[in-house]
């Protein structure tokens, strides 16, 4: 019986993907260069090393990745403080029912502790609503590694086989899937592609509906198996 559930932040919880797609671009003009919404969009939930690599692919071993990124924490900041940061549709009545279940409730992000409680905190699900935070800052590879869900798993004391992971963009079920995670994912931005379809349990159109499916899953356990 799955008993634990992993959430990714950005897209996932949060409504700020939409953000960082306007960021980047608006970053890397600073430092006249153009980017696509197609190169923008591959960077959602990419870790170190694999943003800056992914940075020289894109626009040569001249840009300096760092101050770039720097730039779009900046513009992210103003965006943030203009706009705020909402909910995904369906987020606090998960968690509350995940909470009253009496699931594990954590969450794994590349966004750093501080940053994490203080979008929260704008919002109806501070960081004291979940029993773990772990950051891709706490470990060697960021997402698509497995890295991240692999230590989440190791400090909650769980099998990555009994972890649902809930991810909206490719890096972050690519990561989950890696470690071993069951994947649900609620898209954002863009639809799964093809190849990632295999790697997932299933796929939502809002965090709302994986109630029913938890609530499904939990009857055929306590049936052994049958609906």
């Amino acid at each position: 019986m799955i008993r634990t559930v992993l959430f990714d932040l950005d897209g996932t919880l949060i409504d700020t993907e939409k953000y960082f797609r306007r960021a980047w671009p608006q970053a890397l003009a600073a430092f006249g260069c153009t980017m696509t919404d197609e190169q923008a969009l591959s960077l959602r939930s990419l870790g170190r090393p694999f943003a800056p690599e992914r940075f020289r692919e894109m626009f040569g071993e001249g840009i300096d990745y760092a101050a770039v990124r720097e730039k779009r924490r900046q513009i992210m900041e103003q965006i943030i403080a203009r706009e705020g940061i909402q909910l995904k549709p369906g987020a606090v009545e998960l968690v509350e029912y995940l909470r009253s279940a009496g699931y594990t409730v954590a969450i794994s992000t590349a966004t750093d502790e501080e940053r994490t409680a203080r979008y929260l905190a704008q919002t109806e699900l501070p960081l004291e609503r979940f029993d773990r935070f772990i950051s891709a800052t706490m470990v060697k590879q960021g997402k698509p590694a497995p890295d991240i869900y692999l230590y989440a798993c190791e400090q909650l004391g769980v099998r990555p086989r009994d972890c649902y992971a809930v991810e909206d963009a490719p890096n972050g079920i690519l990561s989950a899937s890696r470690a071993g995670c069951r994947v649900l994912a609620v898209p954002d931005q863009t639809r799964p592609e093809p190849e990632l379809i295999p790697l997932l349990t299933g796929t939502f159109d809002s965090l709302l509906q994986i109630i029913d499916f938890l609530k499904k899953q939990e009857q055929r356990d306590e049936n052994g198996g049958n609906i």
